[in-house]
């Protein structure tokens, strides 16, 4: 559904924009803040979800990252950033095996979505 809006909830979409803003500015510490007032109004929005993650990497809350990171995947099997975040996330702990798992499956959900839009 590329064509959908972000979040069908208005509170959720602004305090996302309202993160957007503050990263950009490099002040990842209140973006993280407006994406969970975000997600507090639309727990489902992957955008937000991805964002937070983004920031709490950016601040070396990887553990917190991961965390995030894990819910898009259960939110969305399918979500090929989420495994390519949990592998880098997973690298940057350390965490070999669990990052080269998390990269094949990006990997593999990768060519399953060019092989889709090839046949379509």
């Amino acid at each position: 559904m590329p064509d959908d809006p972000p979040s069908s909830n208005p509170q959720a979409e602004d305090h996302y924009y309202a993160a957007l803003d503050l990263v950009a500015e490099g002040h990842n510490e209140q973006a993280v803040a407006e994406y969970r007032q975000s997600l507090a109004a639309d727990p489902n929005f992957t955008d937000a979800l991805h964002g937070l993650s983004r920031a709490l990497q950016d601040l070396n809350r990887l553990d917190e990252a991961i965390e995030v990171s894990n819910r898009i995947a259960e939110l969305d099997p399918d979500d090929v950033l989420a495994h390519t975040s949990l592998s880098i996330l997973y690298q940057k702990k350390g965490m070999v095996p669990e990052a080269e798992a998390e990269g094949n499956k990006a990997r593999v959900l990768g060519w399953k979505q060019q092989l889709k839009k090839g046949s379509g």
